[in-house]
């Protein structure tokens, strides 16, 4: 029998050592490298790959779904139309760039209790009428995806599950059920055989993942992964998971919210910008087809510090309200506390205000949340931002039918943003009656029932609030 031996991975990009370090030389990142065991003369796993000519053959040949790697022209590659199955979700669809592709490869993340193996059971419920899809679990029971499945009211007659954690064994249920669609839950309790490794450490999910690409490349199968994410929100696991997979979605919420945001970090299909609003009900994931609607249920009367913006979410806007809330300090350092929006941005734009509009804010704590629980990461926050804080810091409520949208720069301008037209028109939609926009972005012509106030400086905006 081989002799085991210790080999130190770290867990954010997969590099090898052979001691323990603090930091990884490779990407930088602190604590994380682990020890684990790899049998002497079999490590590392990928310099053996990377050793093997591609006429031997093995595990990592093909990769990508061809058996040969003989080099052709890129012009005389056929640009066939690949054919996307429709999820049963026009959400999950938005977000994978149109449907399922047959062959890709999808990683799902979220918290515990976000809804990954719901959405994922509801979505091969629908698909069992038309396609064969095998649903394989290795952290419950046939009994509990059972009654789970009866308690959200699906059809799962023709749904195929099983019970198992081996790849290996996997891949060989697979050639025999030939399953159009698979599902994983989750990849981080698969293992292979010959890892020594215990499952859900690096080398396990690495080379499951692998595996399971490779598969799903070379008999043309769609492959759902769930995968856990560590306490800072992240996908567990090595980096090389996020880069071998195809998409790769974040399924976010908390479990006091009942509405849960699926958002695209990467896909090689469609936009990664793109994101899905479902609510959590009785009967599982429920898709909300006008989430503007649900993030805009505002009080009758508006307190100071609200404004409502207008973000860009992929190809549709989205209306959000944002609160400030600007108060004297009662310690000796004020406080900045944001929730939806960058720090560092609320830190920036505050000097701005300071610099060039003249209201400094140093002796006030800031609290800035952004309703609902939406990440806001473009840069038209800015103008709503100041907005609201002018309005705390005054105690003066903005409009309630007022809508405002913009970029402000270090040296106080207002810059415009893309799409400002299809922003004024959806704020026309939900009834707002003012907008506060960039002065490039005003429109040629005049929206009938809604008055543009177009600005250029910070100045401009500060007349008007």
């Amino acid at each position: 029998m081989a002799k085991s031996s210790s080999v130190y991975v770290c867990s954010a990009c997969g590099a090898e050592f052979p001691k323990w370090q603090g930091r990884c030389p490779e990407c930088g990142e602190w604590n994380t490298i682990e020890e684990t065991l790899a049998p002497a003369g079999n490590r590392p796993l990928q310099v053996k790959a990377a050793q093997g000519s591609a006429s031997r053959g093995g595990r990592f040949s093909g990769f990508a779904g061809a058996q040969e790697s003989g080099a052709v022209d890129l012009g005389s590659v056929p640009l066939t139309q690949i054919p996307r199955i429709h999820s049963g979700f026009g959400e999950l669809d938005r977000v994978l760039g149109g449907g399922i592709v047959p062959g890709s490869v999808v990683l799902i993340g979220g918290n515990p209790g976000a809804g990954k193996s719901t959405l994922l059971l509801q979505m091969v419920s629908f698909l069992a009428a038309n396609v064969k899809v095998l649903y394989v679990t290795g952290e419950e029971s046939l009994q509990q995806v059972a009654l789970r499945a009866g308690r959200l009211g699906l059809n799962t007659a023709k749904v195929r599950i099983a019970t198992e954690t081996g790849v290996d064994r996997i891949i060989f249920l697979c050639e025999k059920e030939e399953p159009q669609v698979l599902i994983i839950d989750s990849i981080q309790v698969m293992y292979m055989d010959g890892i020594s490794s215990a499952p859900g450490s690096v080398s396990q999910v690495r080379e499951s993942a692998a595996a399971l690409t490779q598969f799903a490349k070379r008999k043309n199968i769609s492959v759902f992964m769930i995968g856990h994410v560590t306490k800072e929100g992240s996908l567990a696991g090595p980096k090389i998971l996020e880069h071998c997979v195809d998409c790769s979605l974040l399924l976010e919420g908390d479990r006091d919210s009942r509405f849960r945001t699926l958002r695209c970090q990467k896909n090689r299909f469609g936009a990664v910008n793109e994101i899905g609003v479902f609510a959590m009900v009785d009967k599982g994931l429920r898709e909300i087809d006008n989430p503007s609607a649900i993030f805009l249920n505002r009080t009758e009367v508006v307190s100071p510090g609200s404004a409502v913006m207008v973000i860009w979410e992929g190809s549709r806007p989205l209306l959000v309200e944002l609160q400030a809330l600007v108060d004297s300090t009662q310690y000796g350092n004020p406080r900045r506390l944001t929730i939806g929006t960058e720090a560092n941005r609320l830190a920036m734009l505050l000097a701005v205000l300071h610099r060039h509009g003249g209201v400094s804010m140093g002796d006030q704590d800031v609290f800035v949340n952004v309703v609902g629980g939406v990440k806001v990461e473009e840069t038209s926050s800015d103008l709503p931002l100041v907005a609201a804080l002018l309005s705390s810091y005054n105690s003066r409520a903005l409009p309630r039918d007022m809508v405002i949208f913009g970029e402000i720069g270090l040296s106080g301008e207002i810059r415009p943003v893309q799409n400002g037209a299809d922003r004024l028109t959806e704020a026309y939609k939900h009834g707002f009656k003012q907008a506060i926009v960039p002065k490039d972005n005003a429109p040629r012509k005049k929206i009938p029932g809604m008055t543009v106030y177009p600005v250029s400086s910070l100045s401009e905006v500060m007349s008007l609030i």
